[in-house]
């Protein structure tokens, strides 16, 4: 869900990835979104989760979105539920993420066939971001690999995707097993939530036998929280600030949320937020910012490709890739800020004397910062932070610059 590093994508996060612009959440204050309506009593074709009675049971305004019914926000207006989980912490619902237990001896050779990280250097219980790609070097996916120590690997992808992921890992694995190699695979039916916020570790040790400061980003423990047993803890999240997500039976993931929600610094948090949260994080939106006809390279994600992997380029697709990664492309994803009327998804982005250079993929007014922030697509000729560039709003050229992402500084706990 995506460092999450998480500089750059989203992983599994609400780790949310979806296919069309969360800001139409925004737009209409939560009630529906573009491309999406309210969720309602009829929609019995909606995929629930866990806690789908819990949300609206607490007032969430509940959404389609991937083929779910989720929350988008609760009582408290977005900007204040944003502005709650910088401060304090919040409880989000990422149960729609497809979670996958990769096992056999042969799995990191697996997982290695689809993907570009090196799976193999990470340690135990140590998590990486990656990507699926194609043979043509775009972006299937983003997601969150884990080598536990349990003698298999946690993987967790995004929710709009889970068709053509898991289809995709189905086809590999007949594969695999077809040439006598050992691995095999578990689609969980855990539920799986995101605690994200400075207080989440105060609120959380609370719950917990292991010392937290132990528990850096982006590794991950089995655990007991607040007496429920089996319960994988991972620091790791889709807002910028230091959190976890936590894969817990579905059985009990209410009576864990009521446990958390006892703690005066929690607060339950929907999509709308989590959405502005990733965008001032500088986290990518699957099916927005990165999708098939994107590489990894153009879409700034290098990091995710192990040093390793760039060598033996035994990975699908690496032979576009990797060449792009010296040579340069003609496009790059950058982050641009602006004033005045908001910047939405496939605004397009003009040069100072008014040339159409790229299109916004993501968009919102940032409630940390007061003032617009988008993430697109540039010539690279634009890419260089502090370009002065325009964008169309409304039929009038409005004045932005380019800017370093995250637009606000992370928080990931590092120890």
């Amino acid at each position: 869900m995506w460092a999450r590093l998480l500089v750059g994508v989203g992983g599994s996060g609400l780790g949310v990835r979806a296919s069309r612009d969360l800001q139409g959440l925004l737009r209409v204050g939560g009630a529906g979104c573009a491309g999406r309506r309210q969720a309602s009593s009829g929609d019995a074709d909606l995929k629930k989760t866990p806690l789908f009675d819990f949300h609206r049971e607490q007032g969430g305004k509940m959404v389609e979105f991937a083929g779910w019914s989720m929350p988008v926000q609760y009582k408290d207006s977005h900007i204040a539920s944003h502005m709650h989980t910088r401060e304090h912490c919040s409880i989000f619902d990422v149960s729609h993420m497809l979670q996958t237990k990769v096992h056999g001896k042969d799995r990191v050779k697996f997982m290695e066939s689809l993907v570009v990280a090196d799976i193999a250097e990470l340690k135990d219980n140590q998590g990486t971001l990656s990507l699926f790609t194609t043979e043509k070097g775009g972006i299937i996916d983003d997601l969150i690999v884990t080598r536990t120590d349990q003698g298999y690997l946690y993987v967790v992808s995004n929710a709009g995707c889970a068709d053509k992921d898991s289809a995709h890992m189905k086809a590999r694995l007949a594969e695999f097993k077809a040439a006598g190699l050992d691995v095999d695979m578990e689609f969980l039916d855990e539920a799986l939530i995101a605690v994200q916020g400075p207080s989440m570790a105060q609120v959380l040790q609370q719950g917990l036998k292991e010392d937290l400061s132990k528990l850096t980003f982006m590794n991950s423990t089995l655990a007991t929280v607040f007496g429920i047993p089996g319960c994988r803890v991972t620091r790791c999240g889709y807002t910028g600030e230091d959190g976890v997500e936590i894969s817990v039976p579905s059985s009990r993931v209410v009576e864990l949320t009521e446990k958390l929600l006892s703690h005066s610094e929690v607060k339950l948090a929907g999509l709308g937020s989590r959405d502005s949260l990733r965008l001032e994080a500088g986290l990518c939106l699957y099916g927005n910012d990165i999708d098939e006809t994107t590489t990894p390279v153009e879409g700034t994600l290098v990091w995710t490709i192990g040093k390793r992997r760039r060598q033996t380029k035994d990975f699908p697709g690496a032979d576009i890739i990797v060449p792009q990664i010296k040579a340069k492309t003609a496009r790059k994803r950058v982050g641009l800020v602006s004033t005045g009327p908001p910047v939405r998804q496939h605004t397009p982005i003009l040069s100072p004397n008014g040339k159409v250079i790229g299109e916004v993929t993501s968009g919102c007014p940032s409630p940390c910062l007061k003032k617009n922030i988008a993430m697109g697509y540039v010539d690279s000729a634009f890419a260089k932070n502090g370009t002065a560039i325009q964008v169309e709003v409304r039929k009038k050229a409005v004045p932005a610059t380019i800017s370093k992402m995250p637009f606000v500084p992370t928080n990931y706990y590092s120890g």
